[in-house]
């Protein structure tokens, strides 16, 4: 009996992860479109997130390179910059509101949904 009981739970862990990993994926490419167009995103940070946008060279101090995965805000004070929610927060609000830079707006204009899917491709850019 153990043994089949240790064969479903192997299964339906699977099973979890495996349901879960499209999601991700859809995010992300969900994430993309609107980093790419009305996010207005790669304008600064680039086409693949390294920071290098058009608008870059004009920026003081540059733009976030995502594909590091390094971020210094804590905006939501758990003492672990970067989160899903401090992302989402800076996105939302702006960096300056986190002791940021200013040069990073808010886009209070984006839904929630289109904020979460952007973090999820901004993950995926991490190298």
């Amino acid at each position: 009996m153990k043994r089949y009981t240790m064969i479903g739970c192997a299964l339906v862990t699977a099973a979890l992860v495996l349901t879960q990993v499209p999601a991700v994926l859809a995010d992300a490419a969900a994430g993309k479109v609107v980093y790419d167009g009305v996010g207005a995103c790669a304008s600064c940070h680039g086409a693949t997130g390294k920071g290098d946008g058009a608008a870059a060279a004009a920026l003081n101090p540059k733009p976030r390179d995502f594909s590091a995965g390094d971020f210094a805000l804590d905006t939501d004070g758990d003492g672990q910059p970067g989160s899903d929610t401090d992302l989402f927060n800076v996105i939302k609000n702006g960096a300056a509101k986190y002791g940021g830079a200013a040069t990073m707006p808010g886009r209070a204009d984006i839904s929630d949904a289109d904020i979460k899917a952007m973090v999820a491709y901004i993950r995926s850019l991490k190298n």
